[in-house]
């Protein structure tokens, strides 16, 4: 960047340095039927390093990511519902899998001693990383693999949930149309078939939540690990085809036949160090032989199915005194073990809170460093800078 945009990202530091505490949520209760309404914006300038040879420099922009309103009830002790809603994303009129227009929208009822039910739309329980919530990260986008282009993030369905010894264990299943965030558009596919998704976590020596970073800076050590899976055959009539969108970026978001996709993470902090790994697989096994997703080859070689998989490794430090969040991030993703090659990427963050996570400064630089044969992209690097606010 010139020096030009380096003035402004001064400024912008310096301005947003004299805010003071930010407060958020507006609350509303009758002793019986409690409210509570909070939102956030987001914003922030991409750069991008092209190859040589690529001239187009549309991603070079300023844009708005988040003007969300989030609204939250409980009535009595039994029912709580959530309702979630980013108002720039529904302006693009397209399915943003990372950010969609609609987040959230469904009821739980803890009225059960066996579980509690959810029913709804909203996260489907499934890898830590898509779990955590955006505002409480440093980075502006998620590891590839799990960013919604290859595992839908969100779906309409029915969870069970439950918690032993104090939260120490989370047990997470549930049934879902398994067309992701494409489900609120109306049908299921013309096969009909749901998609089944299960988490269980262990958390020593208390509860782990939903974060990356330490910023309560934790006296003993603290670690959760959790395994995953989910499980879909969506075997299409003859002549049939998914609603459009439904594939993601790279078509294997659902499939033709039938998918297994099984995972691990662990999470540890302590003293404002804290860590996260991932690693998952799926099987895929297309009803067609001659599938695209099979490249061609006789059925001797790829057996009737491929595998795509792939993990991330992210390390944290949080600075009480200054107030600031380091972060690096290593991924690793291959598209199709039948392709050969795969793709790493490197990104690093930074993030000075104002106020917490309610005002926060946040700069992620992505390197690519190998890229696979399959949909290579036009750049090199990229850097984000901007502000978020909860309000």
């Amino acid at each position: 960047m010139n020096n030009t945009y380096g003035a402004i990202i001064i400024f912008i530091g310096l301005f947003l340095s004299s805010f003071n505490e930010l407060n958020a949520q507006i609350a509303i209760s009758n002793g019986v039927h409690s409210l509570e309404i909070s939102g956030a914006i987001s914003t922030y300038y991409n750069y991008r390093g092209l190859k040589e040879g690529e001239l187009n420099k549309r991603k070079d922009r300023f844009r708005l990511r988040d003007a969300q309103i989030q609204i939250e009830g409980r009535i009595r002790n039994n029912v709580e519902y959530e309702f979630q809603i980013d108002f720039a994303d529904l302006a693009l009129g397209a399915l943003d899998p990372e950010n969609p227009g609609i987040m959230d929208g469904y009821i739980l009822y803890k009225g059960l001693k066996a579980f509690d039910i959810k029913v709804g739309y909203g996260k489907v329980p499934y890898s830590r990383t898509s779990l955590v919530p955006f505002i409480y990260s440093p980075y502006w986008q998620r590891a590839e693999m799990l960013r919604g282009e290859v595992f839908a993030r969100r779906d309409v369905g029915v969870s069970l949930e439950k918690t032993f010894f104090r939260q120490f264990i989370n047990v997470m299943a549930g049934v879902y149309t398994g067309l992701g965030e494409v489900t609120l558009r109306g049908d299921n596919d013309p096969s009909g078939q749901p998609e089944y998704i299960g988490r269980v976590e262990f958390a020593y020596p208390s509860r782990f939540r939903y974060r990356d970073i330490d910023t309560r800076v934790s006296p003993i050590p603290m670690f959760v690990i959790g395994a995953n899976g989910r499980y879909a055959n969506k075997q299409l009539p003859t002549g049939t085809f998914f609603p459009q969108g439904s594939g993601g970026e790279y078509g294997i978001k659902v499939l033709d036949g039938e998918r297994l996709v099984y995972g691990m993470d662990v999470a540890f902090q302590w003293k404002g160090f804290s860590t996260q790994f991932e690693i998952h697989q799926m099987r895929a096994t297309p009803q067609n032989p001659n599938s695209i997703l099979l490249q061609g080859l006789p059925i001797e070689r790829s057996q009737g199915y491929f595998l795509m998989g792939g993990y991330l490794a992210q390390m944290n430090y949080f600075s009480k005194p200054l107030r600031s969040i380091f972060s690096v991030r290593f991924e690793e993703m291959d598209l199709n073990d039948l392709v050969p090659g795969n793709h790493q990427r490197m990104s690093a963050a930074f993030a000075y809170q104002i106020d917490g996570f309610r005002s926060m400064i946040k700069a992620q630089y992505f390197n690519i460093l190998k890229e696979e044969t399959i949909d290579p992209l036009r750049w090199n690097e990229q850097f984000r800078i901007g502000w978020q606010c909860q309000f």
